[in-house]
């Protein structure tokens, strides 16, 4: 995928959780059931790259690259993954009203973001403006298991697709009858069940540098996590700093001064896509999390951090 995971997981009968962590590298699994863990390390793998291959706008032969090439107007088959996916995000997308936004492909191509690769300086005001009227969901028609391009908008699932992942692994691994695992895929994660010494999966949101937070611990007890920060990727041009995290109704990178956005929620892709959608909104987004229920830790330069009345009756 591009993206470093691993993966957690209590095997009934074992005395310790092995833990797959091979990333991108080859390499072998520390634990006593060494076939067993190979063949689950290959049913993780493969999980991993039927996404690649229906959802990375990084390869040319994926579905999403296909759809995005396809003539507009004209209805496309689509993976019944892919149908999931598209349909939250564009229902996020509507909730948020548009500042999470799944059809912003050219827009990221142009700041360079995209397969395309990095570009010299900074695009023009014509040049965004252009990629913006070709570009969002109002561009994009969904009818169940198809969907059609009614401009030349390209689809990026750069801000949802880690989540579904993790939702994905999550689900095969109970399919496998596992039931208790920790799984993660570049920060985003899912705790399900319990460690083999009975406690649950703890984990520490991540900290905006810069920020003074206080330290938060949660259980991953049926419960995801995702974290967007624009201290993750940004880039430097004539003595400023952009955030390669774009507000799709401008068409640029963001400049509200919040560091970080994580959400909790039991649902590790709709995690990911309000984490996003509420760094967009910045402070004012904090209105929508109590609306939508949602557990929210948000870090704001110069402001501190705010939390969400869920996940202050989630902390007690």
């Amino acid at each position: 995928m591009g993206t470093r995971w691993s993966v957690r997981v209590v095997v009934p009968d074992a005395p310790a959780a092995p833990d797959l962590n091979p990333g991108l590298r080859p390499g072998t699994v520390q634990s006593d059931r060494h076939v067993y863990d190979l063949a689950l390390k290959a049913e993780i793998e493969a999980v991993l790259a039927r996404i690649v291959a229906e959802m990375s706008h990084w390869e040319p032969g994926s579905a999403l690259s296909r759809f995005n090439r396809s003539e507009p107007g004209r209805w496309q088959p689509l993976p019944p993954a892919f149908a999931h996916v598209l349909a939250a995000a564009l229902a996020v997308a509507e909730a948020s009203e548009g500042a999470f936004d799944p059809a912003m492909g050219l827009l990221a191509d142009l700041w360079g973001f995209g397969p395309g690769g990095k570009r010299d300086g900074v695009p023009s005001g014509a040049e965004i403006a252009e990629a913006l009227a070709g570009s969002g969901r109002r561009q994009i028609e969904q009818d169940g298991r198809r969907a059609r391009r009614l401009a030349r908008a390209a689809l990026d699932f750069s801000g949802i697709a880690k989540g579904h992942a993790v939702d994905a692994l999550a689900e095969r691994l109970r399919g496998l009858g596992l039931a208790d695992f920790l799984v993660e895929i570049g920060g985003e994660l899912r705790g399900e069940g319990i460690k083999p010494d009975g406690q649950p999966w703890w984990v520490d949101l991540e900290p905006a540098p810069g920020v003074a937070s206080t330290p938060i611990r949660v259980a991953l007890h049926g419960l995801s996590v995702a974290t967007s920060g624009d201290y993750r990727r940004s880039f430097h041009h004539a003595g400023q700093d952009y955030a390669h995290t774009l507000d799709p109704r401008t068409g640029r990178p963001l400049t509200n001064g919040v560091a970080s956005v994580t959400v909790l929620h039991p649902n590790c892709m709709l995690a990911d896509a309000w984490a996003t959608a509420l760094t967009v909104l910045g402070p004012n987004g904090m209105a929508l999390a109590a609306r939508e229920g949602l557990a929210v830790h948000m870090a704001v330069r110069r402001h501190g951090e705010r939390l969400s009345p869920r996940l202050e009756a989630m902390l007690g």
